[in-house]
């Protein structure tokens, strides 16, 4: 029987992947969650390309996540005279809300909420952290600023500002209504962009209710401020490598992934390790080394899932970077040391019931080496709390909820099933749980199991049983 991989592949749809051979082809790769960015394309894009995951689920027999990504607040200058001008470090610049094109001395940067949360000594970053400005002075409408780090300017260029919370919402009304079409489409996971407190996934919880899971982009320092809060309140983690190294050193985001990776998995949350893991891909038939090695790293931490993004969406080679991810996942989980690494960037198990069993399940899995782990699950709760353990087993969630499946193919180590059966006793229980186990390729005659529920059956968050089987 092939091993079965731990870490999971989330892939980015695009032009280079719209098709319904695109899509197969990414998915029997190795990708197990689809993400749409809502940043890009129209509303009958995604609706097409979420039409067409749901046919190869269909087709190929398991269920597939679907994650979209909302675009959230984009801050930018406004527009330059002649498109362009340059900036000369040590000159003075002026921003302001006045909307007249901009020249080298000032531009409109229509955002009064920036102006309303500066404060004198305050850094500016334009272009993607390409030009630096020190704010001198500022009120409500300007800032006075010197040029610490010059270059071109051209219209629209992006706004960082590094250190700030900013007194807007993480929801524009693009976002909302993004939002309220991929809910109504049926997507599985919602990430939500320009996170900076844990009150910003509450607000958007209160939109989305139940219809989804919430995954909260960590792109801002502002939000490592606040990182318990935000892991306690959101459903999954993704660290955005990009944004969030546009407003720190680049020598600080590979400790803050660690940090991140760290701490949801210790409330097991869910984590994605995201932005530029196979950039070379977008061009190259095949990575750099640094970037095998930056994707071997994330798996070596124990994340949930690796993400590919203009590779898989835009790139010259979708598939091939899908493969060579799904390699580089299976070299690493084949490493002894891996194993050893997870086991000492293990979290203590929380004082309830439900961790009591599954840190049982992580110590029985060891000694035993049973085949697999069979949690029934109806919201997830049973799933996810076996995989915070990292255990040794594949776990097998049964659950009659598609929406839990489907939701769960991003977790680590979890092998989602649908299993619309109701049971009414433990025995059967064991019964169909050997079933589904040698079904799914498993387990065989002789085989141990370790089976976890919670009963009575059905109950959310009820996890209070383990049984030992052995598969007859």
């Amino acid at each position: 029987m092939k091993a079965d991989r731990r870490a999971r592949i989330l892939a980015t749809l695009g032009p280079a992947s719209s098709s319904l051979e695109q899509i197969r082809a990414l998915a029997q790769a190795g990708a197990n969650v689809f993400r749409l960015n809502f940043s890009h394309g129209s509303h009958e894009d995604h609706a097409e390309r979420h039409r067409l995951i749901r046919q190869v689920e269909q087709e190929l027999g398991r269920p597939i996540g679907i994650l979209m990504d909302l675009q959230g607040p984009k801050l930018r200058v406004g527009r330059i005279a002649g498109g362009k001008t340059t900036l000369t470090a040590g000159q003075a610049f002026r921003l302001d809300l006045d909307p007249a094109e901009g020249d080298a001395a000032r531009a409109n940067l229509p955002h009064p909420e920036i102006f309303a949360a500066l404060e004198d000594g305050t850094d500016l970053l334009l272009d993607d952290g390409k030009l630096r400005l020190r704010v001198d002075r500022h009120g409500p409408d300007f800032a006075e600023t010197t040029v610490l780090v010059g270059g071109p300017l051209s219209d629209r260029k992006g706004v960082n500002v590094p250190g700030v919370i900013l007194p807007i919402s993480p929801l524009t009304p693009k976002d909302r209504a993004d939002l309220e079409f991929g809910l109504s489409l049926g997507v599985d996971w919602v990430a939500l962009s320009f996170v900076q407190r844990p009150e910003d996934i509450v607000e958007a919880r209160g939109l989305i209710g139940g219809r989804a899971w919430i995954m909260a982009k960590l792109e801002k320092p502002a939000a490592i401020e606040h990182l318990d809060a935000i892991v306690g309140q959101a459903d999954g983690i993704m660290v955005a490598r990009g944004d969030l190294g546009v407003e720190l050193p680049p020598q600080r985001v590979p400790v803050l992934q660690q940090r991140i990776v760290r701490r949801a998995r210790a409330a097991g949350k869910p984590v994605v390790v995201a932005t530029q893991m196979l950039e070379s891909m977008i061009s190259a038939p095949v990575p750099t080394r640094a970037e095998a090695s930056d994707v071997a790293t994330a798996v070596y931490s124990g994340a949930d899932a690796v993400m590919l993004s203009a590779e898989s969406a835009s790139g010259q080679y979708p598939v091939e970077a899908v493969t060579i991810m799904e390699h580089i996942i299976r070299e690493v989980e084949a490493d002894p040391s891996w194993r050893a690494n997870l086991d000492a960037t293990h979290s203590p198990a929380e004082a309830n019931i439900p961790d009591a069993i599954c840190c049982a399940l992580r110590r029985v899995a060891g000694l035993l080496e049973p085949a697999a782990t069979v949690a029934y699950t109806a919201s997830g709760f049973s799933a996810l709390r076996a995989s915070r353990e990292r255990p040794a087993t594949p776990i097998l969630a049964l659950t009659p909820q598609p929406e839990t499946a489907r939701r769960l193919a991003l977790a680590w180590g979890v092998r989602p099933v649908l299993f619309p059966e109701q049971l009414r006793e433990s025995t059967e229980m064991i019964d169909r749980a050997a079933a589904a186990a040698r079904q799914a390729g498993l387990a065989e005659t002789g085989d141990t199991l370790i089976v976890i529920a919670g009963l009575p059956f059905g109950r959310s968050g009820s996890t209070n049983l383990l049984h030992i089987a052995q598969v007859s």
